[in-house]
């Protein structure tokens, strides 16, 4: 396919994604199959091009005063791909596949493009309800975070410490060039294409050895905050597919117990094929069946209980820039009852002594402090651990002048610290 034709099938994958209100993974999808002409490399352009475009919706729309999928692309090719004019005038050539040419309207839209002005929803490409909560934590540092959080993502890697060093790893994967990640003891990051293709490392030797799982560095230093240790009885309550279980078996060397469980059987259906790859032999999945709490038997009892909240997900929008156009006010006040179901059950199972490490991926504080705010304020024997102590004993110090300190934890987000936009408190039980 020309370059031109890509930007086309790009065209038509957003106004799905507009129409049916639906993950731009889905729509890809879709497309693929019914122009199975389109080879990877194809499939692959196109993606980078409709996930460019999600990322530039707001400022897009704005200089171009125009908020349809054609609009969309023109104003994200100058933005985000730096085209002028004339280059684009060259894909929009109305030739065979390519898109039909400029009008004079874009044409005087495009020369005189310039967000100056442009408010912090749309500098900074998010939803505008958002802005208040947004501009309330984050001051006059709103856009610039945003900005961040648009980009694209960078690929990272866990070395898996149960079977192979970082050294070892880096030195058998060195035909891909990982380098270090810049916090995370075991992570390594991977260079990806230019158009945002990452290489198939499902397929790589060492991947089918369990010697490495793909994981953000953000979600890897969120594991290493709950300083699970050899010998030591740890829940992981929202265990998912199970990446931070993975990652707190290698803390405790294989040693203790973890007992991993999620209120969706069909999250923790992959856990079973990943334990067993990374050579794992300290955790107990705990499937849910029906009614029936498959965990009621460990009230007060874990030394810490993991908490990965289920969230809005805003820290992650630059891996899933669709998902942030898609989000109302009503899925985070889903969101907020979820969590304050989970943080007291999460309560109740911590021993005196034992310690609640509570995670989101989100940036929005109605996800993070507040909801630690509801559960102190119906559980006194429960404390927030300062910062610089949840960092120190993590092995993490050198964090505490990049992490966002907030009321009752820290916020790691693309602009500070690289990562995806974490949040982590650790609330301690009393003895």
């Amino acid at each position: 396919m020309t370059p031109a034709a890509r930007i086309s099938a790009a065209i038509e994958v957003l106004a799905d994604i507009a129409t049916r209100r639906r993950p731009a993974s889905d729509a890809l999808k879709d497309w693929g199959l019914a122009h199975r002409f389109a080879g990877s490399g194809d499939r692959s352009a196109i993606a980078s091009l409709v996930y460019d475009g999600l990322r530039r919706k707001a400022s897009a729309a704005y200089v171009m005063g125009d908020d349809s999928p054609r609009a969309t692309m023109i104003g994200m090719l100058h933005l985000q791909h730096g085209h002028d004019l004339a280059a684009i005038e060259k894909l929009y050539s109305g030739d065979r596949f390519a898109p039909q040419p400029l009008t004079d309207e874009e044409r005087e839209k495009l020369s005189g493009a310039t967000l100056d002005g442009a408010p912090a929803h749309v500098a900074g490409d998010f939803p505008e309800w958002l802005e208040k909560p947004l501009k309330a934590f984050f001051g006059d540092d709103v856009v610039p975070e945003m900005q961040a959080l648009r980009e694209r993502a960078p690929l990272d890697i866990r070395v898996n410490g149960l079977k192979i060093t970082r050294e070892e790893l880096q030195n058998g994967l060195a035909h891909l060039s990982p380098i270090e990640t810049p916090h995370a003891p075991l992570g390594l990051r991977v260079p990806v294409g230019e158009n945002g293709r990452s290489p198939a490392l499902q397929i790589e030797p060492e991947f089918i050895k369990g010697l490495f799982e793909v994981q953000d560095e953000g979600s890897q230093l969120a594991a290493q905050i709950a300083c699970a240790a050899p010998g030591e009885q740890v829940i992981d309550l929202c265990a998912g597919a199970g990446g931070k279980t993975l990652a707190l078996s290698a803390m405790m060397e294989n040693q203790g117990q973890i007992y991993a469980s999620d209120s969706d059987l069909r999250r923790l259906a992959p856990i079973h094929d990943r334990l067993t790859r990374a050579g794992v032999r300290n955790v107990q999945v705990r499937t849910p069946r029906g009614k029936d709490d498959p965990i009621e038997d460990l009230v007060a009892s874990a030394d810490c209980v993991l908490v990965d909240a289920p969230c809005t997900g805003t820290g992650t929008w630059r891996r899933n820039p669709d998902a942030k156009w898609r989000l109302r006010p009503a899925s985070l006040a889903q969101r907020q009852q979820e969590q304050e179901r989970v943080l007291e059950r999460a309560g109740a199972l911590v021993k005196p002594g034992g310690r609640l490490v509570y995670v989101t991926c989100s940036i929005l504080p109605a996800e993070n402090d507040d909801a630690i705010d509801r559960f102190l304020a119906h559980h006194s024997g429960f404390s927030v651990k300062p910062v610089a102590e949840v960092l120190g004993d993590a092995g993490l110090t050198a964090l505490e002048g990049l992490v966002r300190k907030t009321r009752h934890g820290l916020q790691m987000t693309p602009r500070l610290t690289g990562t995806d936009g974490f949040y982590v408190s650790v609330v301690n039980r009393k003895a």
